[in-house]
């Protein structure tokens, strides 16, 4: 499954989407226009675009790109000591391209892992950049509330259902239920039918397109959940890359991008350490970071 860049517990099977009124006509291309396929290796996934400032960035889900992530042994110069450092290998952004009914070709770009907040430890969530500049015109609006009301709210989701294979298909359904805990993470619910291939890929408010999550998980036909928007922004707001959701906050420089920590191991869970050893979780394992009282990682 995780080729599809699905989670560890999507299994669905193929089947009819489910019925619908007919979408509004200006909201459901807009929605496929912004979507996006993720290739990560032998992963594929689903994206979404925001672009600004001429440049293009794709929010997906962490584990759509995880196996992109390595990590190599370097020996500090100054202080002789050795570090771990996190790299990642250029995921593909895959545009898929219909005219008159048709598919007529597709086009493929090269895109920097730029954030990355992994699905057992973190958030589930990763920020791309395309490469290329003045690619695409059109990106995702993101909803500015709290949380879409259960009360017969419609959404569609878009995304490559199966992968590449369905990119740019749309389901629809209704805000299902808020607050699903999976562990201390907090997802939304959605019946919106989805498949392997689908997580990285939006749910929207049906009547206006606002993007109001990122679909991760499934279990079953009309069981999907999704990171809802509030989880997104306070995350963004953490990890200082909020501006890649939010115009009103300024674009980094190209030097100041360039500088970003892509991994994010989280602060989620932190407690006090009645000792003064301090641990931490780094790359999934538990290691002495300092020897003084402070905050830890508990296991």
């Amino acid at each position: 499954m995780k080729r599809l860049g699905a989670s560890f517990f999507l299994t669905l099977i193929l089947c009819t989407a489910l019925g619908a009124a007919e979408p509004p006509k200006a909201v459901v291309p807009h929605l496929q226009n912004i979507s996006v396929t993720i290739k990560a290796g032998r992963s594929e996934g689903s994206g979404v675009l925001y672009v600004r400032d001429n440049q293009c960035f794709v929010w997906t889900a962490a584990h759509v790109v995880d196996g992109l992530r390595s990590t190599r042994k370097v020996v500090d110069p100054k202080t002789g000591t050795q570090k771990t450092i996190v790299e990642f290998s250029d995921a593909k952004v895959v545009k898929t391209l219909i005219e008159s009914g048709r598919t007529v070709g597709r086009f493929e770009l090269d895109a920097q892992v730029l954030k990355y907040s992994d699905a057992t430890h973190g958030e589930d969530l990763a920020i791309l950049r395309v490469r290329a500049k003045n690619q695409f015109k059109e990106g995702a609006t993101f909803y500015d509330g709290d949380k879409p009301p259960i009360l017969g709210t419609r959404l569609y989701h878009v995304g490559s259902l199966l992968g590449e294979v369905g990119s740019g298909s749309l389901t629809d359904g209704i805000v299902s239920q808020h607050g699903r805990l999976i562990g201390k993470t907090i997802f939304d619910q959605t019946n919106a039918t989805s498949f392997p291939g689908s997580s990285g890929g939006g749910i929207y408010l049906a009547d206006k397109g606002a993007y109001v999550g990122m679909l991760v998980r499934g279990a079953g036909e009309g069981f999907s959940l999704y990171v809802p928007v509030r989880r997104m922004r306070r995350w963004a707001r953490e990890t200082k890359v909020e501006w890649a959701m939010n115009p009103k906050v300024p674009l980094p420089a190209e030097k100041e991008m360039g500088g970003i920590p892509v991994e994010d191991i989280g602060k989620r869970g932190w407690k006090v350490e009645a000792k003064t050893t301090i641990y931490g979780h780094v790359f999934g394992k538990t290691k002495i970071l300092q020897r003084r009282p402070r905050l830890a990682i508990p296991e």
